[in-house]
This record gives C-alpha cells, structure tokens and sequence, in this order.
C-alpha cells in the first residue's frame, strides 16, 4: 500500500506517492489573486496573462493605468476578474493605497510578483548621480522590500501565500554600466531569504527569480545586442513568456517546500 508522502498543511489534499499530479494540476491557479508589479509589458504581461490563463484573478500594476487597462482587458476576455491600478513601487504612500485597493476589491493576495524595475546604464559608476542612484534604489529594493514585507503579513494572517521576487543576474554577476541596479537588486536578493526565513512557519514562501538577458523593452537601449547575445551559453536571449513556468511553479501550492530560493533563467550565463 502507498504511504502518503504530502501532507495538507500546505493547501492541497495529501496525495499517494504513486498518485502524481498532472500538469493541468500542477499549475492550476483557480479562485486564487495575484498581484503583479509592472505587469503590464515585458516579462509583467507574460506573467499577467499566464496567471489569467492558468485560471486566476489578477491585479495589473504599473505607473501607467492605460497600459494596466489594456492587459486586464486581455484578462477579462479569458472570463477572469482583474484590476487595473496604477502604482509607482517606489513610493510606499502608492503602495499602501494600492494594498488597500486590492484587499476592498478582491479581499486578499495569494500570489505576489514583484516585478516591476528599472536599470538605467551609465557609462562610469561615478557620473551616477544622487537623484538616479535614489530612484534605481528606490524602485528596485525599498519599493518590493516594503511591500513583501506588507503583503507577507496579510497572508500570514489569512493562512499563507506565495512571494516570487523577480531580481535579476546582475546582483550575482554585475556589469560596470549597471552597478548600481546589481547592488539593488542584490539587497533584494538578501531581503527576500530573510523575510522567507521570517516567515516560513507562517505558511508564506518568499523566492527569488534572477532572469538573464530577456527580449523586453530594455533590450531596444542595449549598447551592443550581439555582445548581450553571447553572453548565454545558449547564444540567445530569452522571450519574455519564458519565465512563466518559473513563475508558476514558485506560486503552486506543490513548490511547498521551496522557500528563500533564487533561481536562475539566464540561458546558461557565461
């Protein structure tokens, strides 16, 4: 006779060991909310709209509403409830206003993506004024560093949820153009294993998703596409869409046991 090898603890009913899931089961995000940050172009959208298709609600959040509109127009038309907001992550009176908007429309978060950055190149690390240093800080730590940290509360509270922090390969392996985002991104890094570790026994799970060179609007201020190119031992750069399955596995309830992780999607960085 099989034993048992998940327990219900986690949100999902305690399976045989020769009783697998499928993949329709695995990444089935029915009656659950996600909140994604600047989700409404680039790797955003993608995630935005795999969480819809996959069967939950989404709140669409960036600084433009019009953009947010359009993608949670898509979700709509995929028979999902979605809100679009508009938020600058930067500014913790926006992401308070923004928290308060979701919980009266929806209630509650079960997912967090924080994807929403910025990574302004400049030639030397000295001519990186005070005020740019302030914003690439500001949107890429302080703003997902306090709303992890509001969030990862709520869902204690209602029984748990699931935190995925898009970061990025340059906290681990920084170019000179984009010191000051890699060591903003890093303090991310090292924020999210401590609230993971803060929270752990309080069913929230906080990870870390560090994407290489992805195919986004960025990628249009690249000095010398080809060099970025080479960079992956894949020779390539990555389609936007192909986060969402790294996404969608840190937010199912069977990666129960994954928290304070940092997962690569580089194509093999060299």
């Amino acid at each position: 006779m099989s034993t048992s090898i998940y327990t219900d603890d986690n949100g999902f009913a305690a399976r045989a060991a020769d009783d697998l899931p499928t993949p329709a089961e695995l990444f089935d995000m029915s009656g659950k909310v996600a909140l994604v940050t600047g989700g409404s172009r680039g790797m955003g959208r993608a995630i935005s709209l795999a969480f819809a298709r996959a069967g939950a609600d989404v709140v669409v959040a960036s600084r433009k509403i019009e953009a947010c509109e359009e993608v949670a127009r898509l979700i709509r038309e995929m028979g999902r409830r979605a809100l679009p907001i508009a938020c600058h992550v930067g500014k913790w009176d926006d992401i308070a206003a923004m928290i308060d908007a979701v919980y009266v429309e929806f209630g509650r978060v079960d997912v967090l993506v924080n994807n929403a950055g910025m990574s302004p190149a400049s030639p030397c690390s000295a001519d990186v004024g005070e005020e740019l240093f302030d914003k690439v800080v500001d949107v890429n730590f302080k703003g997902p560093f306090r709303l992890t940290a509001l969030i990862a509360e709520r869902m204690a509270s209602a029984g748990g949820g699931s935190i995925i922090n898009i970061s990025s390969l340059s906290a681990i392996r920084p170019q000179p153009s984009v010191s000051a985002y890699g060591g903003a991104k890093a303090a991310l890094n090292a924020a999210s294993v401590g609230i993971a570790m803060e929270y752990a026994d309080r069913g929230v799970r906080v990870n870390v998703i560090a994407p290489g060179a992805f195919a986004t609007d960025i990628a249009r201020h690249w000095a010398d596409p080809e060099k970025v190119r080479k960079r992956a031992a894949m020779g390539r750069v990555a389609d936007p869409r192909e986060i969402v399955t790294a996404v969608l596995y840190y937010a199912s309830n069977f990666s129960a046991f994954t928290t304070g992780a940092n997962l690569r999607v580089d194509g093999g960085r060299l």
